[in-house]
């Protein structure tokens, strides 16, 4: 009897192909079959005696693990596992993987693009030309770079890489995180500061972060009422980490002098939206992990990790390594 082929499930990608997946699959020896599932109940449907899924946007859930008993990992496309139950993962010995690294260059690259256009103005002298103006009214004061004090909330791979662009280009960098005492220096050179401390120095914040529990809605009306009036957001991470009304509200007082937004908490962004109303807003549609070498690098890898765990490889990016049981740990 001919033994039934092993078999990898991508529940959703908008990429257009995935031939570089089907590529890893096929040198594994796995058949890779491609779905396009938004709900729990068709990630059920599409991933049943899947060895491993691969997740876009999809919701793995409780209720989708308790009906996959013979998943052995789940990959998920870019960074951010937050659609993915990890403690009920972790429970049933299944795996997380993701790629933290792959777009690294690629996100501090965008951050520090939209920093430059809003110090710079850009975005409100842009639709100023286009009505035929030459005012510099809606951008002044402008100062710049070396008088400037660069904020990067959140000391990760990609937060220290725009710490170290941002220095690079004259910037005093300032940054925060849980992982470093205020006073302290980051292997690359930061200066760590405490939170309140970093909201209250900075003419442009950088967010870099997570988005958890603790970090949901952490940059909130309290969170901006600490900020020094005209200071500049950046928000590359994701959309929660920042309450939409209060960043509405803190451009309305001209607390925040101007954002640039490549994430959202409702996403795409409808055009109806508040946020569309202020010439001083740049936005990019969640945009900033893009290049064609992280693209590759991204589909590459995450297939990569989760046929690794399946065939008992060693992996780096397992997200829920600490809450596996020892005898789950023994395959990666």
């Amino acid at each position: 009897m001919q033994q039934q082929r092993r078999r990898v499930v991508i529940t959703d990608c908008d990429h257009g192909s995935v031939d570089i997946e089907r590529g890893v699959a096929e040198q594994y020896g796995y058949e890779l079959v491609l779905a396009h599932c938004g709900t729990e109940e068709e990630v059920i449907a599409a991933a049943r005696g899947a060895d491993a899924i691969l997740t876009q946007y999809a919701p793995v859930t409780e209720m989708v693990l308790a009906h996959l008993p013979e998943l052995i990992a789940i990959g998920r496309y870019g960074v951010g596992v937050d659609t993915v139950d990890l403690d009920a993962a972790s429970a049933r010995g299944v795996a997380v993987c993701n790629v933290p690294d792959y777009g690294t260059e690629d996100v501090s690259d965008h951050a520090i693009a939209h920093a430059l256009g809003l110090l710079r103005g850009l975005p409100a002298l842009d639709k100023g030309v286009r009505r035929g103006s030459a005012d510099l009214a809606p951008v002044r004061p402008l100062h710049r770079y070396s008088a400037s004090t660069f904020a990067v909330y959140g000391l990760g791979l990609i937060g220290e890489a725009t710490a170290r662009k941002a220095r690079a280009l004259g910037f005093r960098v300032i940054g925060t995180d849980p992982r470093y005492a205020a006073g302290a220096v980051t292997p690359d050179g930061t200066d760590v500061v405490a939170p309140d401390e970093l909201l209250a120095q900075a003419d442009l914040v950088s967010l870099h972060l997570p988005l958890i529990a603790q970090t949901r809605h952490l940059i909130d009306d309290a969170a901006f009422a600490r900020m020094r009036p005209g200071v500049k957001i950046v928000n590359t991470c994701r959309g929660g980490v920042m309450q939409t009304e209060a960043l509405v509200r803190a451009l309305d007082s001209g607390i925040v002098a101007a954002a640039a937004l490549d994430v959202f908490e409702e996403e795409p962004l409808p055009l109806t939206h508040p946020l569309l109303r202020f010439e001083q807003v740049m936005l990019s549609p969640h945009a900033a992990w893009y290049s064609e070498e992280s693209f590759a690098e991204l589909k590459r890898r995450a297939m990569e990790h989760i046929l690794d765990v399946c065939e008992g490889r060693p992996v780096a990016h397992v997200v829920n390594r600490a809450d596996l049981r020892a005898r789950d740990l023994e395959r990666i």
